[in-house]
């Protein structure tokens, strides 16, 4: 039988009314919440029921957050730990009044300060520099509800592990490499971040300043054009 949709683009158009062609109109286009987000993430770690469901999101964990917000400054005590949904947060510290960049966080990615582990006051500023969709969570959430789905622990110290071990890695690669062999892995890992962070953001994550950037970007073209 053929669809109405497909009858009238026939008659206009010369197009025959396939099935295909029906699933396009029929079909229901599922368009991710930031819901279905975290949990598709979780669920790489736990599966969840309706009920567990339900008491992350009685939590008001989503946060959306300006461009250039300071989630965190230096001196802070804090207990909130962060999940990027969309966009990019940044950690730094301001030493003889300049920023240095120590990190970049995009969407999946996970950061827990660790002055919120260590119980003292932070060390270093986490900011947004796009505008960003997170959740936000504190120890005592997270002993919340840690006490009602052990589970849940479970998946944290999990997470806890792969995240310091990724870090380990990270800081091993960035000690042993030269400026140049830091931007080359990163256009290779994270070519992303190229586009999206500020140039004097992006020189300072590599230990360099932003003009020595340039010419080492100018340079990699010229051997990429020989």
């Amino acid at each position: 039988m053929k669809s109405k949709q497909g009858d009238i683009l026939f008659k206009n158009y010369g197009i025959a009314p396939t099935f295909e062609l029906e699933k396009v109109y029929t079909r229901k286009q599922h368009i991710p919440t930031m819901q279905d987000i975290l949990f598709d993430f979780i669920s790489k770690y736990i599966s969840l029921t309706d009920e567990e469901k339900n008491a992350i999101l009685s939590l008001d964990l989503f946060h959306s957050v300006k461009k250039g917000t300071i989630l965190l400054k230096e001196g802070q005590k804090s207990k909130s730990s962060y999940f990027v949904l969309k966009g990019c947060i940044r950690t730094y510290y301001i030493l003889d009044y300049e920023e240095k960049t120590t990190a970049f966080y995009t969407e999946m990615e996970v950061l827990t300060p660790p002055c919120v582990i260590n119980k003292t006051p932070s060390d270093y500023y986490v900011s947004c520099i796009e505008d960003t969709i997170l959740t936000i969570s504190n120890s005592d959430m997270e002993a919340e509800v840690n006490s009602k789905f052990p589970k849940f622990e479970t998946m944290c110290r999990i997470l806890s592990e792969e995240l310091l071990a990724k870090q380990r890695m990270d800081f091993d690669e960035f000690k042993n490499s030269s400026p140049e062999e830091r931007y080359l892995n990163l256009m290779q890992k994270r070519p992303d971040l190229i586009q999206r962070v500020p140039q004097h953001q992006l020189a300072s994550f590599l230990g360099i300043k932003p003009q020595s950037l340039s010419r080492l970007r100018a340079r990699i073209v010229d051997k990429n054009k020989g």
